[in-house]
């Protein structure tokens, strides 16, 4: 089998149990930028150690969800299957559970935070911001309509609330950063 099909070469990909849109279209834009996230997540996991590797693992396996759900065309997405290739609201409360845990464990800081406390921290914040880069593409994608029902903004909204208590919780030495008195 080779790698490439050139079924591509025009400028059109093909969707999930068939179909064929452009790849600029907002669906693929969408999936697209949730397949970057899980690229993040993968520089993120490989500088992490124990329980925090295998939840970013957890996380990633999420996202292909999201990401099968994304690449369906949306009169398809009735063969779905909860949390295999359809996002769910679970998934979703999972992330709030999880977040608050954090959050009680690692209080927020109430400023703004400078990433690159360590390179675990700098990674989660690299995959926060894709995170919010996806959930904007796929914004664009549900104001097209394409989403009516779907929990995949939700999610993405509260996975990036996550990566942000992560990045947090991997940088016990935080200090706030304090502007330059004038002189």
């Amino acid at each position: 089998m080779r790698i490439y099909t050139k079924t591509g070469d025009e400028g059109k990909t093909g969707l999930l149990y068939g179909g064929r849109v452009w790849k600029d279209d907002p669906g693929p834009e969408a999936y697209g930028a949730v397949d970057e996230a899980v690229s993040a997540l993968g520089v993120a996991r490989a500088l992490a150690q124990g329980d925090l590797a295998v939840q970013i693992l957890g996380i990633e396996r999420d996202l292909f969800v999201v990401g099968a759900e994304l690449a369906t065309a949306p009169d398809k997405r009735t063969k779905l299957v909860d949390g295999v290739s359809l996002t769910t609201s679970a998934m979703v409360e999972d992330l709030e559970h999880l977040i608050d845990r954090i959050v009680e464990a690692h209080p927020l800081p109430q400023e703004f935070v400078v990433p690159g406390e360590n390179p675990l921290e700098a990674a989660l914040e690299v995959a926060r911001a894709t995170v919010r880069r996806a959930e904007r593409r796929v914004t664009t994608y549900a104001r097209s309509g394409e989403l009516d029902t779907s929990v995949v903004p939700t999610y993405l909204n509260r996975l990036a609330d996550l990566l942000y208590v992560l990045a947090r919780s991997v940088s016990p030495t935080w200090q706030p950063t304090r502007p330059k008195e004038d002189s």
